[in-house]
């Protein structure tokens, strides 16, 4: 029998209340490095499935019928038995978003430039007024740019990943997708007459920057597995595009960035680990990239421009946690770097941002970040430090090159974002925005706490929590516990709104900063992946433990959630133990490690192989993932409910994921969980494009976590 012809059950009414049942293929054996696995459930995958990308209708009809079948129970076990209680937590989150919302406009010369909501709209306008009017209130002087909202109408997912204005403020560029694939098209209009040029770009990654001469687009690239491979370069009015930079390895990923001096424009090759940067003058007639330093393996650097040289952020010369460098701008290879900020063991540099008369970073110590600002005239320094146990910093990327002034924003787990303009010379700051929760928000009452969980090898895991003053710490309340851990991300400590459906109904909301992420500086990373990678899952599981002994919660009160890696994170810890957890949230679930990191094909997977290592080629790493590996690690076990989520059109983890691990686990267990799988059908790995629309996910996620926990109203879980 061949995969094409496969037969599936069937979504039926009377088969509403039973799971689907995934027919297996018990042919389908697999043999790497002398050893031998069943994958039953591969015929989920389309061979077709780069086209299911860019066109999901041509999905075959078996596999369709499957997922429709997986989603058709979800709806009737869990989506439809919950739909008060999830519009009532819609209703919530949606109260708290400001409806007619906007940014803080960004000064460019004459100009100010910002995007807002209209009151309901799923997605922003773009806009511009006189540099002048720029804080003013009202929108006197507004010219509308791109109506979003109207371009996104008709379609079941839209994203808009780059808008961009032409250094003499006459044209703009922007990049959308309208599938969730990410393969973008790039047009670009005309300001004065607002309408789009004959130019169009297909299969852009979304990446582009504007040459100075404002006639000029660079862009990048994506090749038929869908990686950013490419720079090109498109001029106005001139047919095809040409070839500026190509990778020649299908293991590192092409970027392209303009410094904020807006002299040079930057493009960018790297994996997880290793990193490699060209220049050419952002005026250039003719782009010719000029190599900064040769790659090597394990070493990562990035720039900016300052003082007429180039600022380099590395890990060279055994810099665990990065320090600073610079080099002259004719001749920036690495023997001419000379050290300007040394390396200081557990101090990571997070950022770089560069002004006429500034150097920027921004450093995390001790799980505390902070801005350091360096004069450019003596070379004096001073920081801006703040005071919360637990709280998120970021940079805004400024239009302008002379300027005295720094945007940041800020914010905390019970504290709303603040975005503050800072000046540098007069150590000042004015704060130009504060979130605003239209439905009511106290940060007095909530309680953020930071503990420490003890890992089995000795190390300490810091653990955020956030809770309402009025939930008791005597072991009753349920928790949802998130975790992520992979490619040294790490999770801010911020604001966000949702999480409030929880905390206020006597949740705690703990993210666990385990290893994987750089929480704990660059080595917290190294010590997450690779040879390394079960730490993540037995920090993930110490967290949970200490949430239990410390007083807060009970064994099996613990709602685990995590997406993508994060996702693969929940597989691995509720094989390891499942008792421990009420429920798992897994969004689009990166669970099929080791067929994944064996299919070179794929997307993601050379650039991956750093993280987690080459199973095709190192019969170890063939080991050491197939052992932690949730689809592979499958078995007979008292599993929670779990709620499983993915996109059909999702690049970085393919739907067939999710889809082939919720088949195994209702073979392997099926007395356990309930398991419940949703595959959205028009997106990918973002779930649902909109603001309010995505609410609606969350408002799943959340019935579910709270139906674990036996607190959905009029709701029981069927275990």
């Amino acid at each position: 029998m061949s995969r094409a012809t496969l037969p599936t059950q069937q979504a039926t009414p009377d088969a509403l209340s039973a799971p689907p049942i995934a027919t297996r293929d018990e042919t389908r054996v697999i043999e790497q490095h002398g050893q031998k696995r069943l994958d039953p459930y591969a015929w989920l995958r389309a061979d077709n499935w780069r086209d299911v990308m860019r066109d999901p209708s041509v999905l075959p009809p078996n596999i369709r019928a499957y997922l429709e079948a997986e989603n058709a129970f979800t709806k009737a076990q869990l989506e439809d038995p919950t739909a008060i209680l999830q519009a009532d937590l819609f209703e919530e989150m949606k109260g708290r978003i400001k409806d007619d919302d906007s940014t803080v406009p960004q000064i460019d010369g004459p100009w100010a430039y910002y995007r807002r909501f209209r009151e309901g709209g799923e997605y922003p306008v773009y806009a511009r007024k006189p540099s002048v009017l720029a804080f003013e209130p009202g929108n006197e002087g507004e010219q509308l740019l791109l109506d979003a909202e109207a371009m996104g109408k008709g379609h079941d997912y839209f994203d808009l990943r780059t808008v961009s204005h032409s250094p003499d403020h006459q044209l703009l560029a922007y990049a959308f997708d309208d599938k969730g694939s990410e393969f973008y098209t790039i047009r670009i209009r005309d300001l004065e007459t607002n309408e789009d040029l004959a130019e169009e770009i297909d299969g852009a990654y979304g990446d582009f920057v504007w040459g100075e001469d404002s006639r000029t687009l660079y862009w990048v690239e994506r090749d038929e597995n869908a990686r950013p491979v490419a720079v090109r370069r498109r001029r106005i009015g001139v047919p095809g595009d040409d070839l500026v930079y190509a990778e020649p390895d299908p293991g590192f990923f092409v970027g392209v960035h303009k410094t904020s001096s807006r002299a040079f424009i930057v493009i960018t090759a790297n994996d997880h680990t290793t990193s490699e940067s060209h220049v050419f003058p952002a005026d250039a007639a003719e782009p010719e990239p000029r190599l900064i330093a040769a790659r090597e393996t394990g070493v990562e650097y990035s720039l900016v421009h300052f003082d007429d040289r180039f600022w380099i952020s590395t890990n060279r010369d055994n810099a665990l946690d990065f320090k600073i460098v610079s080099a002259p701008v004719d001749a920036p290879a690495a023997k001419n770097w000379k050290d300007e900020i040394p390396h200081r063991p557990g101090v990571l540099i997070l950022d770089l941002d560069a002004t006429h008369e500034h150097f920027t970073r921004l450093e995390r110590e001790n799980g505390a970040e902070r801005i350091v600002i360096r004069n450019r005239s003596d070379g004096a320094e001073h920081a801006i430090d703040f005071t919360s146990p637990a709280y998120s910093l970021a940079l805004h990327a400024s239009h302008e090159w002379r300027t005295f002034k720094l945007r940041f924003n800020y914010s905390a787990p019970d504290t709303p974002a603040q975005v503050y303009d800072y000046d540098m010379a007069a150590r000042t700051r004015i704060l130009r925005k504060q979130q605003e929760v239209p439905s009511g928000h106290n940060a007095d009452d909530y309680v953020v706490e930071r503990i420490d969980a003890r890992a089995p090898d000795g190390e300490t895991v810091p653990v955020t929590l956030l809770r309402h003053k009025s939930t008791p710490v005597d072991g009753k309340a349920p928790v949802l516990l998130y975790g992520y851990g992979a490619y040294g991300l790490n999770i801010p400590d911020d604001f966000r709104t949702a999480r409030l459906s929880l905390v206020d109904r006597g949740f705690i909301y703990a993210l666990a900063h385990i290893r994987g992420s750089t929480a704990k500086g660059y080595g917290w990373y190294l010590d997450g992946k690779l040879e390394k990678k079960t730490n993540t899952f037995t920090d993930f599981i110490a967290a949970a433990h200490l949430l239990i002994s410390a007083g807060y919660t009970t064994r099996g009160n613990i709602v685990a959630m995590g997406g993508s890696a994060g996702g693969m994170l929940m597989g691995a810890v509720v094989n390891a133990e499942p008792e421990l957890f009420a429920g798992i949230i897994a969004a689009v679930p990166f669970v099929d490690v080791l067929n994944t990191m064996s299919d070179d094909t794929l997307p993601l997977t050379p650039p991956e192989w750093p993280e987690w290592g080459n199973p095709i080629e190192d019969a170890e790493a063939y080991g050491r993932i197939a052992d932690y590996s949730p689809y592979d690690q499958t078995g007979e076990k008292p599993y929670p409910p779990m709620l499983i989520t993915g996109g059909l059109t999702d690049p970085r983890v393919t739907y067939w994921e999710p889809a082939k691990w919720a088949a195994r686990l209702r073979h392997e267990a099926p007395h356990a969980g309930p398991y419940y799988l949703k595959i959205n059908m028009d997106a990918g790995h973002g779930g649902m494009s909109g603001r309010f629309a995505s609410l609606r996910e969350t408002a799943l996620d959340f019935a579910f976590a709270l139906a674990a926990v036996g607190k959905a109203p009029g709701y029981q879980l069927k275990r």
